[in-house]
C-alpha cells in the first residue's frame, strides 16, 4: 500500500487560524485540507517498509536538532516562474533550510523542481488578480512563534492529517 505524507513545521494558533482564513478567502481551494506550514519535505509516495524508515529518520532528526524562533514578515512571489503567493520569513530561514536538509537526508527521497525556499503558502494556481489580491493584503502580516518540533502528516480523503508529531530535542 502506498501513502502520501509531507513533513513541515506546524505554524501555531492565532497565525494558522489567520493565514488559512485569507487562504480560504481568495479563494484556494487547498485553504481547509491544507495546515498552515513550512514544508520540509513536501508530498511524497512511499510504501509501508518506507514510511517505518522514515518514521525513524525523522526521530533521530529531532533528537540531534534544537528549537529555532521563525519571524514571518510580509509577502513575497514564485511569479512568474510559479503562480504561488507566500508569507515570508524574515528570521529562521537557515534554522529551516538546515532542518529540512537533515529531513531529506534520510531514506526518502523526492525530486524537486524548484531550490528550497521556507515560506508559507497563503495563494497559488489562483488569477493574476486574485494573486495580487493576496500579496497586497498580507503585505503587513507579521508573527513571531518558536520552533519546538515538526509534523509528519499523511494525505487522506483530500485533507492533510497529522501522522506523528516530532520535538526537536537536541
Amino acid at each position: 500500500m502506498t501513502l502520501t505524507v509531507a513533513t513541515a513545521i506546524p505554524v501555531p494558533e492565532p497565525y494558522a487560524s489567520q493565514l488559512r482564513d485569507a487562504r480560504q478567502g481568495f479563494g484556494d481551494p487547498e485553504a481547509l485540507g491544507t495546515p498552515t506550514h513550512v514544508t520540509l519535505l513536501g508530498p511524497t509516495d512511499i510504501d509501508q517498509v518506507q514510511l517505518r524508515a522514515y518514521e525513524d529518520h525523522l526521530a533521530a532528526v529531532a533528537k540531534a536538532n534544537t528549537g529555532f524562533g521563525i519571524h514571518l514578515r510580509g509577502t513575497g512571489s514564485f511569479r512568474p516562474v510559479s503562480p504561488v503567493v507566500f508569507v515570508a520569513l524574515a528570521e529562521g530561514i537557515s534554522s529551516c533550510e538546515q532542518l529540512a536538509a537533515a529531513v531529506r537526508s534520510g531514506p526518502v527521497h523526492r525530486e524537486h523542481d524548484f531550490p528550497y525556499h521556507p515560506h508559507i503558502t497563503v495563494a497559488q494556481e489562483l488569477p493574476d488578480d486574485v494573486l495580487d489580491h493576496a500579496f497586497a493584503e498580507l503585505a503587513d502580516f507579521e508573527a513571531q512563534f518558536p520552533v519546538t518540533g515538526f509534523t509528519l502528516y499523511e494525505h487522506v480523503d483530500d485533507t492533510w492529517r497529522v501522522h506523528r508529531e516530532y520535538e526537536l530535542t537536541g
